[in-house]
């Protein structure tokens, strides 16, 4: 039932989905990231909000490159049977995996405004506290609330669809 209630069901719905996890996401992980890395002031959170639209864009092409191989990693994990929290937390831990590899590098192109090898050089110095920043957020903060509002609209939806039925 969880699955039925918590997860899209169709394309409108996935993009809402999608939506709401991503601008949680880069909203949180951009910042926290590059503070880690520049220093927690002002001037750093003013120049990562500059460059927030991009990475938002990266992230959206980014989850929709990666989306069936997580889903192919994820169902390598867990077997039918699992519970729903056992397959979520998979999936979070396969999408972030695919994700962080990719924004490791890219993130930090798109941030400093220019191509260079260095982020591929310290990329396994860098690499760990990214993904761990960003499971804890999926995880904890942006997965969590994406459910909870598709589990609403989906009470919405078959509340009202039931009482049509009933009419």
């Amino acid at each position: 039932m969880e699955f039925y209630m918590k997860l899209p069901r169709n394309k409108k719905e996935f993009a809402l989905f999608l939506e709401i996890i991503s601008m949680i996401s880069v909203n949180t992980i951009a910042p926290l990231i590059t503070f880690f890395e520049m220093g927690f002031r002002m001037d750093v959170w003013m120049d990562v909000l500059k460059v927030i639209p991009l990475i938002w864009c990266s992230v959206i092409a980014l989850v929709l490159i990666t989306y069936k191989p997580a889903e192919l990693m994820t169902g390598k994990l867990v077997k039918e049977g699992n519970s729903f929290n056992a397959h979520v937390i998979v999936n979070i831990l396969c999408t972030v995996f695919l994700m962080s590899i990719f924004m490791t590098v890219v993130g930090t192109w798109i941030g400093s405004r220019h191509v260079r090898i260095e982020p591929i050089r310290t990329f396994f110095y860098k690499w760990p506290r990214n993904f761990a920043i960003s499971f804890a957020i999926e995880a904890l903060v942006a997965q969590p609330i994406a459910r909870t509002v598709l589990f609403k609209l989906h009470q919405i939806k078959d509340a009202k669809g039931n009482s049509e039925l009933a009419a």
